[in-house]
Order: structure tokens, then C-alpha cells, then sequence
């Protein structure tokens, strides 16, 4: 920034404007998700709002296809920014309305979700062509996982052998998404590992076929080496002592991290086929996982992919610890402990736990900015004296490239998670450090009072 600093400015404010073209793309998502937890009523044998006989068993695939599917392609078609790109989550949102639909055969929304999944792979070509970079090339092949996983559920009554496809496809794309988001904390080599360890899921997947069991395990051994990793280079481990949105998103990921090693701990055992093990693995890795994530980046990818402000508030404390107790309840007590009526208490909670982020979400999105913008005025560079005594301003920091994903400046996303790079060395500050560092940017030294792990 050359004239100011600006403090949690949304890029487009919401009052008075008409509805996003983008948003229509989120309504068969928003559908499916609706369904999905209206099917998760029924499977807990409670009365549900809508009742139909195939319901129950497209639960899965309506959650993480039709909703979460949906989203992430629907981000990386605004990455591509090209007409084209929006196939797949067109194929994917219909998809998902046809596994809806009774009149129409179930082999339909099958064959719809199949193609979607496979439009997915091919829109990751030209971003891969874009930016050849490990991290977009684990999410490339998490989506061929979630392709599998369609084609096999074609010929399939049951998600038994497809969960583990969807696992892997869900758990390397967030993981993914964490190597790019906090690249500058976890070191050049990050999106290296992170392709090794997606490497392994696919040979893990791969000895699943023939062994279920032998699979299981070698799955869970490397989630657990997956999540090992990301918590210890992971910023969220020093931004959770931050305030505010900082400290929202820190939580929210750090949760994840959790539950993805119950996961982990659980397939150790063995393939998951008794119902108190096959319940605690995926929605350890679906919900506490998957959606924790979701909550603790909405702020920050949601803005840029619907062009709509959605400014942090308190409130949104309340669906991810209602999110938490929920999992506690249903994994630790319900299917630990086999106590059914717990069990179901653990799942009405997580149901409400999502419609009550759906609300808030909403809510914040029309009331606007929760205050105005402060502009923090920057000094001009300093002037130093060159080598043969004339004088000349300082340099500015190196310009950075736009995300492939969204299009936004990375190091914008790194402040909204309370990290910002150190004027002279780019290595990571904190929050509050981060103003102070651009206020003094030209001085040629760090301007932190406790300087971060790293820093000058």
C-alpha cells in the first residue's frame, strides 16, 4: 500500500446492493446442504421436515459432493476465471438436486456427480499450466480421488468403499489449501511434503481394494503423519494466543487438526465396519475436520468467491463450539461409550451447529461491516545516500503474486490470519506487529518490540 494502511475493509460491501450472479451457483449447494442434514435427522431415526425413501442414503454424497464439492470447485472456477470453469460445479450442485429428485433413477445423479468430479480434474489443467506449483498438484490429484470415488459409487449400493476415496479427496484438498494459506511459516519444501503424504493416501486407497483392513491402517498411519506435520508448522499454533478474527480462525483449524487425528487413531484399528467406529471416522473426518475448516476460512475465501462482504463477528464463536460439544457428545460418549440416546443428542447438536452457522453467516453478510474502516497513514520511504552520494529512496517490498486460487494477495489472507512478513526479512510477525512493521517499512530494520521465531 502506498497511501494507507486499511483495517478489515471489505472489498465490497453489501448494503444496497443487488444479489451476486455467483451466489446462484451456491443455491443447489446450499439445497444439498439443507438435505443433507435433513437425511441426518432421518438416519438418527428422529423426525425430519422432509421424508422420502432414498434420502437416507445419498447423505453422504449430498454433504460432501453436492455441498462441499460444489464450493471448492466452484473456488477454483473463480481462480480460472473462464466461462468453462464453472462446469464443474454446475455438474456437481445438479448433480447433487438429481439424488434429490424420486422420479428420476438414482444411477442418474450417480452418472451426473461422476461427470462433475471428472470436470473437476480437467479445470485443474490449465491452473496447473498456470502456476506449476506441488500444492495445486496434490489438489489435482485429491480431485482424480474424489473422481474414483463417484465411479465406484456407480456400481455400489453402499458409500462402504467409497468414504475412504471421498476421505482422501476432502483431507489433501484442506491440507492443500493450509500450504498455501501459511506457506511462508511452513518453508519452501511444504508443498513437496505435502505431495508425498498425498502419494501415500493414494497407495493407501489403492491397498484398500484388496485389503480392506491393511488399507485402514495404512491410511490412519499416514493422517496421522499428515496432521503431525501441519500442527507443528502450522501458524495457527501461535496465532491462537491473537485476538479477534485471528483468533476465531486459529481455533477453528487447530479443532480440525483434532479431529482429523480421531480419525487417524480410529483407522489404526483396522477397516471401520462396525457402526460405532465406521460413525466416529467420518464424522470426525466430514464434520469436525472438513467443516471446522469451512468456518474458519468463510470469512476470508467467501468474500472472494461470491464478491460478498462477510465481515467476522463474535457470534460465529457460537456455531463452531456448538460444533465441538457436538462431536464430543456423539464420537466420544455415543460411539465410545455405545450410549444411543447420547448418540443422537451429539447428532440433533451437529445439525443445529450448522444451520446455526448458516444463520449467522447470513445474518453478518446483510448487516454489513460490523464499523468503519481506520486508514493508518504510512510515511513516505526514507532516502538513504548511494555509493557514489547521490541519494535515492529505498525500495519497496517485492510485489507478490496473486493466489491461483482466488486471485487474492496472499499476504492479505496472512494478516486476516495474523501473520504479515517482516519488512527487511519476509519472515512472519504478528498481528499487532504488522502495522507497526508497514508504518516504519522504509527504515531497513524490523520494527517489533518481541520479535517473531525467525525475524530479524
Amino acid at each position: 500500500m502506498n497511501a494507507s494502511a486499511v483495517v478489515n475493509t471489505p472489498r465490497e460491501p453489501n448494503a444496497g446492493r443487488r444479489v451476486p450472479v455467483r451466489m446462484v451457483w451456491m443455491l443447489p449447494g446450499g439445497l444439498a446442504l439443507l438435505a443433507g442434514l435433513d437425511a441426518g435427522l432421518l438416519l438418527l431415526g428422529l423426525p425430519a421436515p422432509v421424508t422420502t425413501e432414498r434420502l437416507p442414503d445419498v447423505h453422504g454424497m449430498l454433504l460432501v459432493l453436492g455441498f462441499v464439492g460444489t464450493l471448492i470447485s466452484l473456488e477454483r472456477a473463480t481462480a480460472y476465471a473462464r466461462p468453462l470453469g464453472f462446469v464443474a460445479p454446475a455438474l456437481l450442485g445438479f448433480g447433487g438436486i438429481l439424488l434429490l429428485a424420486a422420479p428420476v433413477p438414482l444411477i442418474a445423479g450417480k452418472v451426473v456427480l461422476a461427470a462433475g468430479a471428472a470436470s473437476f480434474v480437467l479445470l485443474y489443467i490449465p491452473l496447473w499450466r498456470r502456476q506449476y506449483d506441488a500444492a495445486l498438484l496434490t489438489q489435482l490429484l485429491a480431485a482424480g480421488l474424489a473422481m474414483c470415488g463417484t465411479v465406484i459409487w456407480i456400481g455400489q449400493d453402499e458409500l462402504t468403499r467409497v468414504i475412504p476415496w471421498l476421505i482422501g479427496f476432502l483431507v489433501l484438498t484442506i491440507a492443500a489449501e493450509r500450504v498455501e494459506l501459511a506457506r511462508i511459516t511452513m518453508g519452501p519444501q511444504a508443498g513437496v511434503r505435502l505431495l508425498l503424504h498425498a502419494w501415500a493416501v493414494a497407495a493407501a486407497l489403492a491397498v484398500g481394494i484388496a485389503s480392506p483392513d491393511a488399507g485402514a491402517m495404512m491410511l490412519g498411519i499416514v493422517l496421522l503423519s499428515l496432521v503431525g506435520w501441519l500442527v507443528v508448522h502450522d501458524v495457527a499454533r501461535r496465532t491462537i494466543r491473537a485476538s479477534g478474527v485471528t483468533r476465531y480462525m486459529a481455533a477453528c483449524i487447530l479443532a480440525g487438526y483434532v479431529w482429523l487425528a480421531v480419525a487417524a487413531l480410529v483407522l489404526l484399528l483396522g477397516s471401520p465396519d462396525v457402526q460405532p467406529a465406521y460413525d466416529a471416522v467420518i464424522h470426525s473426518v466430514f464434520l469436525g475436520y472438513t467443516f471446522s475448516m469451512i468456518m474458519a476460512h468463510a470469512t476470508t475465501i467467501l468474500p472472494a468467491v461470491l464478491r460478498i462482504a462477510l465481515p467476522y463477528r463474535p457470534a460465529f464463536w457460537a456455531p463452531i463450539t456448538t460444533l465441538q460439544i457436538a462431536l464430543v457428545v456423539r464420537v466420544w460418549f455415543g460411539d465410545g461409550l455405545g450410549m444411543p440416546v447420547v448418540w443422537r443428542i451429539g447428532g440433533v447438536l451437529g445439525v443445529l451447529a450448522l444451520l446455526l452457522f448458516v444463520v449467522t453467516a447470513v445474518a453478518s453478510a446483510v448487516m454489513g461491516p460490523a464499523r468503519r474502516a481506520l486508514a493508518l497513514p504510512v510515511p513516505p520511504a526514507r532516502e538513504e545516500k548511494s555509493r557514489s552520494g547521490g541519494r535515492m529512496p529505498l525500495s519497496s517490498p517485492p510485489e507478490r503474486e496473486n493466489s491461483s486460487r482466488t486471485g487474492v494477495d496472499p499476504q492479505t489472507r496472512e494478516v486476516a490470519e495474523g501473520t504479515t512478513a517482516c519488512p527487511r526479512t519476509w519472515a512472519p510477525l504478528p498481528a499487532r506487529a504488522a502495522v507497526l512493521a508497514r508504518r516504519i517499512a522504509g527504515s531497513g530494520r524490523c520494527a517489533t518490540s518481541r520479535p517473531w521465531p525467525g525475524c530479524c
